[in-house]
């Protein structure tokens, strides 16, 4: 009879422990890594997944609805015209793309380098968690795509995000860090997701999953294994969250995780203009050796670094930086777009938003050419100055990269701006 009781109060307590677990966990078996990037990107998952009940919802419906809309819009005015291009000109890509100062970017990089098998994605902003949807209450999911939404909003009308913003937006949300803008723009760009999983990075370049706890990580970030929706080819994305700058990158090991890829094409969009500092010299000089091309906007490696050894192929139209960046401008860029051979584009990249005023600079690796003339060393130079882009030529061609003088009131606002960085972007050198 003891016995019994006892048998009748475990049974209680275990009833009372059921109960309390959300119901959605009680009843309903885990969703699959591709459906619920399908279901955050306002796609109906596969039939018989458990959350398609969610879909029925109304906010779900409406959250679709926009999310279309938003895409099909940015489809016609960025993405077809991108993959046009892509088509016409970039005839040699390579298997790997390294993508600096993406954030969780994998919209252009899919545009621009859509036959790449690994994409080396890096940012400050961490990776988060792999999200669970079960764990969230129905107020929560709807909550959590409306911020999800709100933090795409520059990227789908720009082209950029706005760092300082987003990494508050993704710190603060349920669907928190950067995997939830990767898996949505992998799941809008018809690509099927296979597996997500954490790791450390160790000063080694080794990378650990995030169980093993290791001790002095340097970095944390997610791999993604991913298809084209039709293809059975596997791809991966490595996204890590680390310092690029050179007091980060020297001991963290990311450049010798890279190191193990080879060479290979190379991306830079929005880039807040961080590799024109010495401060990040050590990543811009791994870019250029690593390279067999690279493709750009102003903000990337300044125009002086391809004077020797590159083929240039400028694309749309350089009108200088906006007034939050004003110190930036580059005269020698501004003679490569003006030779005539700039062909047009139809879409807008980067911080100058308008078509008529963007551009592209497509350097491709050509030991026998001569794309100008680097502007001549000046005093003596150190055993460091005589590598690629030498710091006195830096100092020389600067005096000339001075953009001309304008008397109204967008040029004085490009004076009154000292150090642009932490103002909208959040990342100072």
């Amino acid at each position: 009879m003891a016995r019994m009781r006892v048998s009748v109060a475990i049974a209680a307590v275990v009833a009372v422990a059921f109960a309390i677990i959300p119901f959605s966990a009680q009843a309903e078996p885990s969703a699959s890594i591709n459906d619920t990037a399908r279901f955050i990107a306002g796609l109906q998952p596969s039939a018989g997944s458990p959350l398609t009940a969610y879909t029925n919802e109304g906010y779900w419906k409406q959250y679709s609805r926009s999310f279309d809309e938003a895409w099909d819009g940015l489809e016609r005015r960025q993405l077809s015209k991108i993959r046009t291009m892509v088509a016409r000109d970039f005839n040699n890509p390579q298997p790997v793309l390294f993508y600096l100062f993406s954030g969780p970017d994998f919209l252009y990089a899919d545009a621009f380098f859509p036959s790449a098998d690994t994409y080396v994605m890096a940012g400050l902003e961490p990776p988060g968690q792999i999200p669970d949807l079960r764990k969230f209450s129905r107020g929560e999911i709807a909550s959590s795509l409306r911020d999800l939404r709100s933090s795409l909003s520059s990227v789908l009308s720009y082209s950029f995000f706005q760092t300082k913003f987003m990494r508050v937006d993704f710190s603060r949300a349920k669907l928190n860090g950067t995997l939830p803008v990767l898996m949505t723009f992998l799941a809008r760009s018809g690509k099927t997701i296979y597996d997500i999983s954490l790791f450390d990075l160790q000063s080694d370049g080794t990378l650990h999953p995030v169980e093993e706890n290791i001790a002095n990580a340097t970095g944390r970030g997610a791999k993604i294994v991913f298809s084209d929706a039709n293809v059975g080819k596997k791809r991966t994305i490595y996204y890590f969250s680390t310092d690029l700058s050179d007091s980060g990158i020297k001991s963290s090991g990311f450049l010798t995780f890279c190191e193990t890829l080879g060479h290979g094409d190379s991306f830079l969009k929005s880039a807040s203009y961080l590799m024109h500092s010495d401060h990040f010299s050590t990543v811009r000089d791994f870019l250029l050796s690593h390279s067999v091309s690279l493709l750009e906007d102003d903000s990337g490696i300044p125009i002086r670094f391809f004077a020797q050894g590159w083929q240039l192929h400028p694309y749309g139209r350089y009108v200088g930086p906006i007034s939050l960046f004003g110190g930036q401008y580059q005269a020698r860029l501004k003679d490569v777009f003006a030779k005539g051979n700039a062909k047009p584009i139809d879409f807008s990249l980067g911080y100058r938003w308008r078509p008529t005023e963007s551009n592209i600079l497509l350097a491709v690796k050509d030991p026998s050419a001569t794309a100008f003339e680097a502007a001549p060393a000046t005093g003596k130079q150190s055993a460091s100055d005589s590598e690629s882009g030498s710091v006195t030529n830096a100092k020389a061609e600067s005096k000339s990269d001075t953009p001309p003088r304008q008397r109204n009131r967008h040029n004085r606002e490009q004076k009154t701006v000292s150090n642009p960085w932490p103002k909208l972007f959040g990342y100072a050198p």
